[in-house]
């Protein structure tokens, strides 16, 4: 890819991976010149940004912990009292360093929310976040099609797994498509099912040793900003079913998937 032109699909591929700063070095340049080429493409990154910049407004801000704000006190004071006077250049630069002090602060307080949480909490927290970026971009999944074989083999081949889809859809829950979506820091599977005007977005996570997923057999149903959210694991890999239909609708199509 290096140097080479990117098409449509591939330039899709790596929108998240540019906007979270994960973007290989080598693609930059030729997502770059694709965007500059694309106006389809740019609206695309455009309209992803635009999205991912009002779900973070909507995310809860907690003031950094008391021990952490005295912990960076008592160090700040400490470099200061060992301090000589300096010249004015280099007071700028101090005043240039205080100010990112205070970002990264604030960065840490949203980090520390995000590390003190129940593990079940961050799991349904992105689960929603992930429904309602689906929900914006209903009309654009990658794959449009109920046939589950067909959309198996697209996403395995752009996982770092092979996702399980037990349920291939029905007349009461029918599959609409799916495309990859971002699960915290990993690729994860995602299939659209409908519930008469309703989407039902499912989930599929590889490697979950490290997040705090349900226990087999032990499946973990909640409700949050008025989603209802289902999660499980089977295989090694976690679920999470999520939409704003109705908790026994949510529940007969998690029986389908075998959750």
């Amino acid at each position: 890819m290096n140097g080479s032109a990117m098409d449509c699909s591939e330039a899709r591929l790596h929108l998240l991976d540019d906007q979270r700063g994960r973007l290989d070095v080598a693609l930059a340049g030729p997502l770059a010149a694709h965007l500059a080429d694309c106006a389809a493409c740019a609206r695309e990154d455009l309209a992803e940004r635009l999205l991912t910049e009002q779900l973070e407004r909507r995310l809860p801000q907690h003031a950094a912990p008391l021990a952490l704000k005295r912990r960076l006190a008592a160090d700040w004071a400490a470099t200061s009292a060992q301090a000589r006077p300096v010249p004015a250049r280099t007071r700028r630069a101090a005043v240039l360093a205080a100010l990112g002090l205070v970002a990264l602060v604030s960065a840490m307080a949203v980090a520390v929310w995000i590390g003190r949480s129940p593990g079940a909490e961050r799991l349904v927290a992105e689960a929603v976040t992930d429904h309602l970026r689906l929900l914006a971009r209903a009309e654009a999944l990658d794959v449009r099609s109920g046939d589950v074989h067909q959309l198996r083999p697209w996403l395995t081949s752009r996982l770092d797994f092979a996702p399980v889809i037990p349920f291939a859809g029905d007349a009461e829950f029918p599959l609409r498509g799916g495309t990859t979506e971002y699960f915290l820091d990993r690729r994860a599977a995602a299939a659209v099912y409908g519930r008469r005007l309703h989407a039902i977005t499912l989930l599929v996570v590889g490697r979950i040793d490290d997040l705090a997923w349900p226990a087999p057999g032990r499946p973990l149903t909640t409700n949050v900003r008025g989603f209802n959210v289902r999660l499980w694991q089977a295989g090694g890999l976690g679920y999470a079913l999520v939409s704003d239909v109705d908790g026994a609708e949510l529940a007969q199509l998690a029986a389908r998937l075998g959750g």
